[in-house]
């Protein structure tokens, strides 16, 4: 396959020939756009992000008419992702398109269908939401194809590597322990082209806007969703009990290292502020004051990051490896609270144990069907790519493709057809599964 062998185009600003080059060779197209807005409209119509419309966020997928899915959740990141780049001087379509795809990988049922297909895969590589994303953008994702390879949608090597949000292979991150990796093994080529003159372990800088815009609108609006659903009730913290209850999931989730009194001080800051939504009553002005409280945090993060990232690399433009961006320890800290109350309101809240159960009998019992049948059951694409498998690992991979696919809705409604409904003389696996087709 050649790669990269095209005319070049016209490079932006701040960057060299080579991040503008793609993994296949593709004829000349008109200068009108950039290679960059290219990459960033090709993620915009892809089929997987519209898919994100019906995967969870938090809460359920359909749960709730307010609550956020994959898809919104991902274009409010991209909106905060192109504010920081503007400010910094990094090219705002690759990171627009890097948050974008950010979660593009991810599962039905969100964090929890993530660790169950981990462990299902665990034999022949394991699963990551982000691995997965890599493995849509220069593979699944139907758009280019070269000498009967598919190249995904073919992205520029800048673009594919700002997407890359843990760059290292299962068990080689600074944490061998942590089930975080950027690639699959045999995705390793299209990675390794995209990682190309990159420091090791290092993310570019446009990877690292999408990362800290990911956690500040995961953060901030979580917590907006939190409340406005029911789940948590700010002025609750005013108990000192209920309030170090809840410091310390924040603590066990993502603050091990930071005291009780850390989180405190942090939160308090936040607390301090005029702003500040102490009750939430459901009334216009109520919901006005929670909007406003959302609006205010997120320029307060995004204020500080910009801030602190031109202290250390001064006034230029700042692109690829030419710097890092810069999170304040007490931002972090403040972020990191807001992520671990909404962990502890809505994710760890016991309610949701039979709930995530169910969700992994869901995938379980999903994944023995579509195995134990061969390739009957998949889609049209996935069969073919079952049928070109080198062997068994690699055929059970495209099982995890196609169940990673699915949305939540998807996911339920297939498994209520194959387990719930009323038994036929046909067996679970002699049973067509509705929908298939659709999914990519």
């Amino acid at each position: 396959m050649a790669h990269g062998t095209s005319s070049v185009p016209v490079t932006p600003v701040g960057y060299a020939p080579a991040d503008v080059e793609r993994w296949a060779a593709e004829p000349p197209k008109s200068q009108a756009r950039t290679p960059f807005q290219r990459d960033r409209a090709r993620v915009l119509h892809s089929s997987a992000l519209r898919r994100l419309g019906a995967k969870t966020q938090v809460l359920g997928a359909g749960s709730d008419d307010f609550v956020r899915t994959r898809l919104t959740h991902s274009l409010e990141v991209a909106q905060v992702g192109r504010d920081i780049a503007l400010e910094l001087g990094c090219d705002p379509d690759v990171v627009d398109a890097a948050c974008l795809s950010h979660d593009m990988g991810h599962p039905p049922f969100g964090h929890n269908g993530e660790m169950v297909l981990d462990a299902i895969a665990a034999d022949f590589g394991g699963f990551e939401g982000n691995a997965q994303t890599l493995r849509l953008l220069t593979r699944l994702e139907p758009k280019v194809i070269v000498d009967d390879r598919p190249c995904g949608l073919n992205l520029t090597r800048a673009a594919v590597d700002a997407a890359i949000k843990y760059p290292w292979a299962r068990g080689e991150g600074p944490d061998p322990a942590s089930s975080k990796f950027g690639v699959y093994a045999d995705d390793a080529p299209v990675y390794d082209w995209a990682r190309r003159g990159a420091p090791e372990g290092v993310k570019c800088l446009e990877a690292q806007v999408m990362d800290a815009s990911d956690d500040i609108a995961y953060s901030v609006h979580d917590i907006e969703d939190a409340v406005t659903g029911g789940s948590l009730d700010l002025a609750r913290l005013r108990d000192p009990l209920e309030r170090h209850a809840a410091l310390y999931v924040v603590q066990d989730w993502y603050t091990p290292d930071r005291s009780i009194d850390d989180l405190d001080e942090a939160l308090a800051r936040l607390e301090a502020q005029p702003w500040w939504m102490g009750e939430f009553t459901g009334s216009m002005r109520s919901a006005a004051g929670l909007k406003d409280m959302a609006s205010q945090l997120i320029g307060r993060f995004t204020g500080s990051v910009v801030a602190a990232t031109r202290r250390a690399c001064g006034d230029a433009p700042i692109a690829r490896y030419a710097g890092s961006i810069v999170v304040p320890e007490e931002t972090g800290l403040e972020i990191a609270v807001l992520k671990g109350l909404a962990a502890a309101y809505v994710m760890s809240s016991a309610s949701q144990a039979p709930v995530y159960e169910q969700q992994e009998q869901i995938l379980r019992d999903l994944y023995a069907v579509l195995w134990n049948s061969g390739s009957s059951h998949l889609s049209p694409l996935f069969r073919e790519m079952w049928h070109a498998a080198a062997d068994d690992d690699a055929r059970r991979r495209v099982v995890i493709d196609q169940i990673a696919s699915y949305t939540d809705v998807t996911a339920r409604r297939l498994h209520e057809a194959l387990f719930v409904e009323p038994a036929t003389h046909m067996t679970a696996a002699d049973r067509p599964l509705p929908g298939l087709g659709s999914e990519l």
